[in-house]
């Protein structure tokens, strides 16, 4: 069925493996952009709304890759991707992995595709399957390996998400996509606790929430300081509560927590690293201290 008037001889065409949230979120719209797309899935069903609206069903992995130069896989995880490409065919073929996986593992899969003729891109998606295609919402990929593969395939890439190159180290997209989540768990971790707070207490959710993002957007603005103190190899610079302050008022928070009934295991593992850095005498540091403490 025909979604729009665009030439798909002016399009990239391309393969898509794996029709899960995610992949049927890519293929719906590379198909509404006009791009001309296989797709495989191991539970063919998953295929048949997409064929509705024009794509190419594949009855094999291999079926599939052999159609298109360019070859996207969203998977569930690495070992589906190496089961599903093993004994196919990747010669001459641009893969891009879009499956969440670690820096170690992307590295490890570059050089098995590397290793059988084919060019090799990973990525690390920085959007839920609602956010694809709708450039309003900010979605975007980070895209490690092969530089010539993303330059010569952006504009494809770009269709559902936008793009952001970060190195021709395999393992950078993943790496970045790890470093972001990671952090976001943190914030998670600490809005938790928060809530936790005031769960016996006459204050409602709703009027807690709207002063725990403005905080929280504030005090983003220490994630440049700790870069640029990390990059100086200087923990004092532009410090206003030292880190002999702040750990002075830890018990506080582990007080707080006992009263109202709330565990502090969120809080008490951070605040046991502050702990160790200033045992070690860097009482007028900033908290970025914590950060070699992690990598020992």
């Amino acid at each position: 069925m025909a979604q729009n008037n665009v030439d798909p001889l002016s399009k990239t065409s391309l393969t898509l493996l794996g029709l899960g949230a995610m992949g049927t979120a890519l293929a719906r719209t590379w198909l509404a952009a006009g791009h001309p797309l296989t797709v495989w899935n191991r539970t063919a069903a998953r295929a048949e709304p997409l064929a509705a609206r024009g794509a190419t069903v594949a009855a094999t992995a291999a079926e599939a890759v052999a159609a298109n130069r360019l070859v996207v896989v969203c998977l569930l995880d690495d070992a589906s991707v190496e089961e599903a490409l093993d004994g196919v065919d990747l010669a001459g073929r641009d893969v891009v992995n879009l499956v969440t996986s670690t820096p170690g593992l992307a590295r490890t899969r570059a050089a098995w595709v590397r290793g059988r003729g084919a060019r090799y891109l990973d990525g690390g998606i920085m959007a839920v399957p609602p956010m694809i295609g709708v450039s309003a919402a900010g979605p975007y990929v980070f895209y490690s390996g092969s530089q010539e593969l993303f330059e010569e395939h952006r504009d494809t890439l770009a269709v559902p998400a936008g793009t952001r190159f970060v190195g021709e180290d395999a393992g950078f997209a993943a790496l970045y996509d790890v470093a972001l989540l990671s952090a976001m768990y943190g914030m998670f971790a600490g809005v938790a606790h928060a809530f936790a707070l005031i769960g016996e207490e006459s204050v409602a959710p709703s009027d807690l929430a709207p002063l725990l993002t403005s905080w929280l957007r504030a005090m983003a603005g220490s994630v440049a300081q700790t870069a640029a103190q990390l990059e100086a190899g200087d923990y004092t610079l532009g410090v206003v509560s030292n880190l002999a302050m702040q750990v002075a008022g830890t018990p506080t928070f582990l007080r707080t927590a006992e009263e109202q009934g709330v565990s502090p295991e969120l809080l008490a593992p951070y605040f046991a690293l502050m702990a160790r850095r200033l045992a070690e005498g860097s009482g007028t540091e900033d908290l970025t201290g914590v950060v070699d403490l992690l990598r020992r």
